[in-house]
């Protein structure tokens, strides 16, 4: 398998992730459910009013990390890269789904913003080893 295969199968799909962003220049950390794409972006639904969308916004770099088990010894990764906040109205349909509807009642709603994230380097950490793929 190649690296961004066993990357994706960490990454791949829906996970809770820990998502740091900066505030007043020191980090902020939360847990956020993410879906990982083929490409390896990653999108995440949140409120617009969200403390974590008006971080992004004044700055865009962020990192996530996504661990892939149970046992303490399985893979994860640590993405770092570009966030932005998506709220127009093509993005929000696609994205939509039913797990929403008890926190914004439908992608209509105004504070219904997508999160994307662009990787730019992702670490990849198992069998106490890292590689490196950069430049997504």
């Amino acid at each position: 398998m190649s690296l961004k295969s066993d990357i994706f199968n960490v990454m791949g799909g829906e996970h809770v992730a820990a998502l740091a962003t900066v505030h007043d220049g020191k980090p902020a950390v939360r847990f956020i459910a993410l879906l990982g794409l083929d490409d390896l972006t990653l999108i995440g639904a949140t409120m617009k009013s969200s403390r974590k969308v008006e971080q992004i916004r004044k700055n865009p770099e962020a990192s996530v990390s996504i661990w892939s088990g149970e046992n303490f010894s399985d893979p994860y990764v640590m993405i770092q890269g570009h966030a932005e906040v998506l709220d127009d109205m093509e993005t929000k349909k696609k994205f939509w789904n039913p797990m929403l509807e008890p926190y914004f009642q439908n992608p209509e709603n105004p504070d219904y913003v997508i999160i994307k994230f662009v990787p730019r380097r992702i670490e990849y950490y198992h069998d106490m080893t890292m590689d490196v793929l950069e430049g997504q």
